[in-house]
């Protein structure tokens, strides 16, 4: 019985992707053809880039969301500590807040490298995204882009620490932390930490689009949305 029911298992699950096309074609209004599929998801992909990650890109886009604000690495939390136990909270405050201002002001360049991924996707790329994980897109564009997000962005934070003073306070603080008797001198890579902070605070709300599309009808605004995410549901 168990390897009757495999077997049943196996060959919907074959069938399934071979028959994927017809289907399609047997949806309401004359189906749906594979370029409309592809089409759809760009579209989701665009959506969520427009109403999510340029969200981040303005004042507090990252300091003042929790899902994407960059806390201190660990490394650096005791300086933030010690530097509070010795009446410096001010300091260690502006210290965070201009990591996540330096992220607010490299993150809309992640946008022109998310198009150009995006027009290279594929049907099957379509296909696997539509029919895959909730966060298959992200997961898509992640695999796709993440490379070049990081090259992209490294440089442009190691220039936004100087726009936004991050580079001088950060020094202050390190400075007046490494005099400190009895402490452990510290000299962190926060470039590096805060562009993979800043890619991860990206991809978080390009999730967070992709499954409000796939849950809720009513974020789908177009009739395309409509017809290609109800393959899915």
């Amino acid at each position: 019985m168990l390897k009757r029911i495999l077997l049943v298992a196996v060959i919907f699950q074959i069938s399934a992707c071979s028959e994927l096309q017809q289907v399609i074609n047997q949806l309401p209004n004359g189906g749906i053809t594979n370029d409309q599929i592809a089409g759809g998801l760009k579209e989701a992909l665009n959506s969520g880039i427009t109403n999510q990650v340029t969200k981040l890109a303005v004042e507090d886009g990252f300091y003042k969301n929790e899902l994407t604000k960059i806390l201190l690495p660990e490394e650096l939390q005791k300086v933030d500590n010690t530097l509070r136990k010795i009446g410096l909270s001010k300091l260690a405050d502006e210290g965070l807040k201009v990591l996540n201002r330096a992220a607010e002001d490299a993150v809309s360049e992640a946008i022109p490298i998310f198009v150009d991924a995006i027009k290279g996707m594929t049907f099957t790329d379509a296909k696997n995204i539509l029919f895959g994980d909730k966060n298959a897109a992200t997961t898509f564009l992640q695999t796709a882009t993440s490379e070049a997000l990081y090259q992209e962005f490294n440089p442009i934070i190691n220039n936004s620490f100087k726009k936004v003073g991050a580079d001088i306070i950060w020094k202050d603080l390190i400075t007046k932390y490494n005099n400190l008797p009895l402490t452990n001198d510290v000299n962190p890579d926060l470039t590096d930490y805060v562009t993979g902070e800043a890619l991860k605070g990206v991809f978080t709300m390009v999730e967070v689009e992709e499954k409000e599309i796939r849950a809720n009808v009513a974020k789908r605004s177009t009739d395309l949305l409509k017809r290609v995410f109800a393959l899915q549901d």
